[in-house]
């Protein structure tokens, strides 16, 4: 049965996801009604520089904003975050009470900075997280040179605030709960690599350790960090970069299926929590929990630039589709850059059971991992070699195709 167009549609998530979808939207001929609600008074910019330029650039931080499209032709509401969706009624609530009607919705309110749990008592001044650019502006004017700076998680966010606190002149010490920075997302040997990288730089890296508790002075200011290991940090800085969460909370009671994320089909189409596919409505970017054909159809949320880019445009020819949409296939990358060090990545590394390596030379900066699951190619990471990133993709694109189905006999 084919449907209808949509002639009015929503996109919640004014970040690059959203914006990716919006415009895809407009080239893919959507001529309706196109409202862009987003939770920050922000339009569209761009993250990855966040923990990186925004922080180390003199005198002043670069720009973020994202180019936008003269013919977009949007409504854009900002800093009116949605809070509720009725799937019955097709309107979607914003904080004001504004309530938007919809007949195509697509999500896209990415995620949010993983908090310390409840237990710990987290002083009220120096204690900071990242995700937004307000976030990276309130740390960047508190990196001074001389400061001691506790990073407590030692992800790609949180290696990537220590480099640029050490190219500041900080102090740094980063904390890892895991035996080497990053090893659920790209193994132990190439974790291990990343860490001789940042005690190179001169960051005093503690693995296998957490946070205990605070110390703060009598303004309420953080002084220390106590760790797992009885040795107490001091500081004048806390940034916490213990993961994220996808943006889900607005859903809750709407239906949707949504532990961990947005649970979506392999066209990007939402779902409810009986498994069903909830009409006109899709999703994309980092709120997005998609089928993976690496991990053997497992659905994942990955909280990376091109899958927010790649996934924008997919999830609008799905919104569009009148027919039976292309499922979403594409290999997913990643990239970071730590104390001058280029990393790079194609497929899923964290999905992967086994780590070969084909090239370690931590002096000459070159690194090259190949991921396997039960003896197929699902990931490969290198550092310092890029150019062979090529023929991976290559190998994941063919596996990543849906299985074709046998011709039938004549």
């Amino acid at each position: 049965m084919r449907r209808p167009a949509p002639r009015e549609i929503v996109v919640v998530g004014a970040s690059l996801a959203g914006l990716r979808t919006a415009e895809a939207l407009r080239a893919q001929g959507f001529t309706g009604s196109l409202t862009i609600v987003g939770a920050e008074p922000h339009l569209p910019y761009d993250r990855p520089p966040l923990s990186k330029q925004v922080l180390t650039a003199q005198p002043d931080p670069p720009g973020t904003a994202l180019p936008l499209p003269a013919a977009l032709d949007a409504r854009w509401l900002l800093g009116r975050p949605a809070v509720g969706l009725d799937l019955t009624a097709r309107t979607v609530l914003l904080s004001d009470g504004t309530r938007l009607p919809y007949d195509g919705l697509v999500l896209a309110t990415g995620s949010a900075a993983r908090g310390t749990p409840a237990a710990l008592a987290v002083p009220p001044r120096g204690v900071l997280t990242l995700r937004g650019l307000d976030d990276a502006l309130a740390l960047r004017a508190a990196l001074l040179p001389g400061r001691r700076l506790v990073v407590v998680g030692a992800g790609f966010l949180g290696g990537e605030v220590a480099a640029a606190a050490r190219q500041r002149g900080l102090d740094v010490t980063l904390v890892e709960a895991a035996a080497q920075p990053l090893d659920r997302a790209i193994g132990s040997a190439a974790g291990t690599y990343v860490g001789d990288l940042h005690r190179a730089a001169g960051i005093d890296l503690r693995t296998r350790t957490t946070v205990t508790g605070f110390r703060a002075g009598a303004n309420g200011h953080v002084t220390a960090v106590e760790l797992t290991t009885g040795d107490t940090v001091r500081a004048d800085v806390v940034l916490l970069a213990l993961g994220s969460v996808p943006a889900t909370g607005w859903l809750a009671g709407s239906g949707m299926a949504v532990d961990g994320g947005v649970h979506c089909d392999p066209y990007l189409r939402a779902l409810r929590s009986d498994g069903s596919v909830v009409d006109g409505v899709v999703a994309a970017g980092d709120v997005a929990r998609v089928p993976q054909p690496l991990a053997d159809g497992a659905r994942l949320t990955l909280g990376h630039w091109t899958n927010a880019v790649e996934q924008g445009a997919a999830a609008a020819a799905t919104l569009l589709a009148t027919g039976t949409p292309a499922p979403f296939t594409t290999v997913p990358s990643f990239w970071s850059d730590l104390h001058g060090a280029r990393i790079r990545s194609v497929g899923l590394p964290a999905a992967a059971d086994e780590a070969r390596i084909v090239e370690h030379d931590l002096a000459g900066r070159h690194l090259e991992v190949a991921y396997h699951r039960r003896g197929r190619l699902v990931g490969a990471l290198t550092i310092g070699r890029t150019a062979r990133l090529a023929a991976y993709r290559t190998v994941l694109r063919d596996h990543s195709k849906p299985a074709q189905k046998p011709a039938s006999a004549a």
